[in-house]
């Protein structure tokens, strides 16, 4: 099977993790970059040791660029649509970075582009992919935790106002399309989506406490109830100094699990098996990273590595990608009804 050619639009930040990923997927090699300002791209490019690619100020000029098979979308989170628009109609696979859109409504007319198109699409939430979250998803659905009853999700984070001052668009509305919850929170409402099932009920709370000049709240809480009849709960924040690292707990009437990042502080259940003892075991050992608790730059792209590498797997053999379209959506939709929540002060229903 020939390399596929990866072209990434937006040489951001975030646009060095998937380049850094792709140099360690089999069978995938980066072709193109897309930036309005090419000394962006340059930069970028310089940063990661990457060789030289052609770089592009329009998507619509690099589609026509030879060896292009999938598009990487790592634009400001409200300028997914039409990149992702345009690739799609060109033939090309379609990968976003999270969020997939900032509306269920944009997510929608992605995920209706590619079907019409025939190109697979996927949503990057690296997060599903490492050790101790698979095994904590595993161990769900053998029935460890007997009937589920809680989950939490937290992810008190700290930026400062630095942060949003030199991003240009975090913070805004329009782009950003939320604070905490929609940009840093949404891995771990992913996570706590995938783990528990699908959501019913949402009510929820936002505020802006430790920042100004910015649209959108650092600061969030939500309790949710699931289709399950369990019940859930959300902290979300870039207003906590010094910053502490994600975690996500799932309970249930026979036993508990608590991950700290990548670290599992807690796998308690009754009764304890063999396998139980050897996923302490190989927990055991701290990690330590912050996962970019209080800066961005700290963030690993091992889980970018893998879910790429996952989406070229899922190219070559028809199948679709871990992380979908839909799968995307999903975080978008609890995130969104949360801000419905705080604006009319009801329960929304999903």
């Amino acid at each position: 099977m020939s390399e596929r050619g990866f072209a990434i639009v937006g040489c951001g930040m975030i646009a060095r993790y998937h380049i850094q990923a792709l140099a360690e997927v089999p069978g995938a090699k980066l072709v193109a970059l897309v930036s309005r300002n090419p000394a962006n791209a340059e930069k970028v490019l310089t940063e990661t040791s990457t060789p030289p690619v052609p770089i592009f100020a329009d998507v619509e000029w690099m589609l026509h660029h030879p060896g292009v098979d999938v598009v990487i979308i790592t634009t400001p989170s409200g300028a997914h649509l039409e990149p992702a628009m345009l690739a799609a109609q060109a033939g090309k696979h379609v990968v976003v970075e999270k969020p997939l859109e900032i509306t269920p409504e944009r997510c929608d007319k992605i995920i209706e582009a590619c079907g019409r198109y025939g190109v697979q699409l996927c949503t990057i939430f690296p997060s599903r992919f490492s050790d101790s979250n698979i095994a904590l998803k595993q161990a769900i659905e053998a029935g460890k935790f007997g009937l589920l009853t809680l989950g939490e999700a937290s992810c008190k984070w700290w930026r400062s106002q630095e942060y949003y001052d030199l991003g240009g668009w975090k913070g805004t509305q329009a782009l950003d399309g939320g604070g905490a919850l929609m940009n840093q929170a949404i891995h771990n409402v992913d996570l706590l989506s995938w783990m528990m099932g699908p959501v019913t009920h949402i009510t929820g709370f936002t505020a802006m406490l430790a920042h100004e000049r910015i649209e959108v709240e650092d600061t969030a809480v939500a309790c949710l109830r699931f289709a399950t009849g369990a019940l859930g709960v959300i902290q979300a924040t870039t207003s906590v100094h010094p910053g502490y690292p994600k975690t996500i707990a799932i309970h249930g009437d026979r036993g508990s699990a608590m991950i700290e990042q990548e670290d599992v502080l807690r796998w308690d259940f009754d009764p304890e098996t063999p396998d139980d003892l050897r996923i302490k075991e190989r927990f055991a050992t701290r990690v330590g990273a912050s996962g970019g608790a209080s800066n961005p730059n700290s963030i690993s792209y091992q889980g970018h590595m893998r879910q790429l590498t996952d989406f070229v797997e899922a190219l070559n053999s028809g199948r679709a990608p871990l992380v979908d379209g839909g799968e995307g959506r999903k975080a978008v939709a609890i995130i969104t009804a949360i801000y419905e929540s705080m604006r009319t002060g009801r329960v929304v229903q999903l």
